[in-house]
């Protein structure tokens, strides 16, 4: 016995569309052509746009609205000339799930598109609405199971040309569904141009503050400043290091995990692995387990709040994060050391530690080509001003908390924006909800 579709729809192998939809082949709707190679100096020789296909992955959502990449005139010689309204996939990428992620050229601008790009010239609807439509699930599922190769995808024109498509029967209802994405888009852009502004706003207070450039109210002095070996200071603030205000604590000579060792989410301890550090921040999510057993065993080390972390080794050598609003019970795999038993404001030490005093040391020290890795003794000279009064350090630690708190509330904003957004292609792709 099938399932049961509502009046005014119909069962189709993209699933159920409102009865006046069709559904037709991705080829029915235009031409497939390919663009041409475009190598990364070539794609910064002149003034011309370009779109080279990891853009469409890194710099690009369902409609092109910046460009990246600039040839010269006789570059675009021989290079693919896009047409406005033309769909853009990306012909290789990593995965299966990812490959053909597309976006539409809107503008009535001079581009051109490099190589490894699947280019679908329309002859009929709305450029907006199919550069939404392809990206949505109902499409990359099937652009998933086309996808040829392991190490590197690819996906061809015929591949892409048999994909089935939902389609709305007017030109003006392909519209009023583009135009309500694009407001969502609009909104999304909105709120990452705000986040990039606050968030350049917060880096010139850090230069500020944690310099003693700028004085926060109460804490002005007549003092003049002072050369040191990390630059100019005020006074009245005193250069020290990290091992003179801290413990630090590592592991020596400890592989990892085994598999014994590793437990479902909820049955153990969390470890916190460098890709748990992002933006200075401790993210909880995508965390690997470790039994309660191993949990309590040396050399693990019992994280806490306002314990400081810093990769010490690996690609992303040198991130940084003050632990904040720990769920569980939790450890550090080998790549992390931590800062304990801090002698001074902890969110001050933190921020410096992100900061450039830090940070130029770090990279100055690190060794190792394939692995770079620095010392607990050397993380332990790094050096950096400190104001002379735990008051201050509190002062500025405060300021660029609360600049903290006004991004992390824009940033869930953001996420709700893009879940709404998700949403909506959702219902309207499908036809679940029909626009008057």
């Amino acid at each position: 016995m099938g399932v049961k579709v509502k009046s005014g729809y119909k069962q189709t192998e993209v699933g159920v569309i409102p009865e006046d939809w069709d559904v037709v082949p991705m080829g029915s709707l235009g031409m497939f052509s390919k663009g041409r190679g475009i190598s990364k100096d070539e794609s910064d020789s002149g003034e011309i746009p370009c779109i080279r296909y990891g853009e469409i992955y890194t710099h690009h959502n369902d409609i092109i609205h910046l460009y990246n990449s600039f040839i010269s005139l006789e570059v675009a010689k021989s290079s693919k000339k896009l047409k406005t309204g033309d769909i853009l996939f990306a012909g290789s990428g990593e995965t299966k799930e990812e490959i053909g992620k597309c976006v539409a050229f809107i503008d009535d601008i001079e581009a051109y598109a490099g190589g490894d790009i699947v280019i679908l010239t329309l002859n009929k609807g709305k450029p907006q609405f199919f550069g939404y439509l392809f990206n949505a699930p109902i499409i990359s599922r099937q652009k998933a199971s086309k996808g040829q190769g392991d190490a590197v995808v690819h996906i061809s024109s015929p591949a892409l040309s048999s994909i089935r498509v939902p389609l709305p029967p007017t030109l003006a209802e392909q519209t009023a569904i583009a135009t309500a994405l694009s407001d969502a888009d609009a909104l999304i852009q909105s709120l990452e141009r705000l986040i990039a502004k606050k968030r350049d706003i917060k880096q010139g207070a850090m230069q500020e503050l944690l310099t003693g450039k700028k004085r926060l109210p109460g804490f002005e002095k007549k003092k003049g400043y002072k050369q040191t070996e990390v630059g100019v200071i005020p006074e009245d603030w005193n250069v020290t290091s990290i091992g003179g205000v801290s413990k630090i604590f590592g592991r020596i000579g400890f592989r990892g995990y085994t598999v014994n060792d590793i437990v479902k989410e909820g049955n153990g301890a969390i470890t916190i692995s460098p890709s748990n550090i992002q933006d200075n921040k401790t993210d909880f999510t995508n965390c690997t387990y470790i039994s309660w057993k191993k949990y309590e065993e040396s050399p693990e080390i019992k994280i806490e709040n306002g314990d400081i972390l810093l990769v010490k080794t690996g690609s992303t050598v040198g991130k940084t994060a003050i632990v904040q609003n720990l769920p569980e019970r939790a450890t550090v795999n080998p790549q992390i050391v931590v800062l304990k038993k801090i002698e001074i404001e902890k969110k001050f030490v933190g921020y410096s530690m992100g900061f450039v005093f830090i940070q130029a040391q770090l990279k100055a020290t690190t060794v190792g080509g394939a692995l770079p890795t620095l010392s607990q003794k050397q993380i332990a000279l790094f050096k950096f001003p400190v104001p002379s009064t735990f008051s201050e350090q509190t002062a500025i630690a405060t300021v660029l908390s609360d600049m903290d708190a006004e991004i992390a509330a824009l940033e869930e904003k953001l996420a709700k924006a893009r879940q709404i957004k998700q949403g909506m292609m959702q219902e309207l792709l499908t036809g679940r909800i029909r626009l008057t």
